[in-house]
């Protein structure tokens, strides 16, 4: 666009050399001049040619005003949105975070797990010491009374 408006004046200096040409060979052709009407229509063809250059040149000011100021709009915009180098370190700072919380974690229930075994094995020690204590005792309580064992009171076959 920027384009169009340096040839603008380029074609109205164009313009305004064909009119003069034909202005000048009219005159040299007729050797008094152009018709006073013909002369009139070309001046005021120049003057609305000029006069649509003016309005058509205004315009393009406009809009490339419009134009600036939305790209300067967007560049602040732009200026706002953090780069792809950020958003790619605030990503490997929340995943390292995260990692480290989870190794944290893991290492704690692992250390659990084998206190949890340390002692369900003193338990199970225990217990079992418990009871060979309790089958011992219950031999010396409790005497075996073989008469009254309907068993061995049976006669043999």
């Amino acid at each position: 666009m920027a384009r169009d408006i340096d040839y603008l004046p380029r074609i109205a200096i164009f313009l305004a050399g064909i009119a003069a040409g034909a202005f000048t060979a009219a005159r040299r052709e007729g050797g008094a001049g152009m018709a006073p009407a013909a002369l009139q229509e070309l001046k005021s063809s120049l003057a609305n040619l000029e006069t649509r250059l003016t309005v058509q040149d205004t315009a393009t000011a406009e809009r490339f005003t419009k134009v600036e100021s939305r790209l300067e709009e967007q560049a602040v915009k732009l200026a706002e949105v953090p780069s792809t180098a950020q958003i790619v370190a605030a990503m490997e700072q929340l995943l390292s975070k995260t990692m480290t919380s989870l190794d944290e974690r893991l290492t704690t229930q692992a250390h659990s797990i084998e206190v949890l075994k340390t002692t369900v094995s003193q338990t199970d020690s225990l217990l079992e010491r418990v009871l060979e204590s309790l089958d011992s005792l219950q031999t010396y309580t409790d005497p075996v009374d073989l008469s009254d064992d309907v068993l061995l009171s049976r006669p043999a076959v």
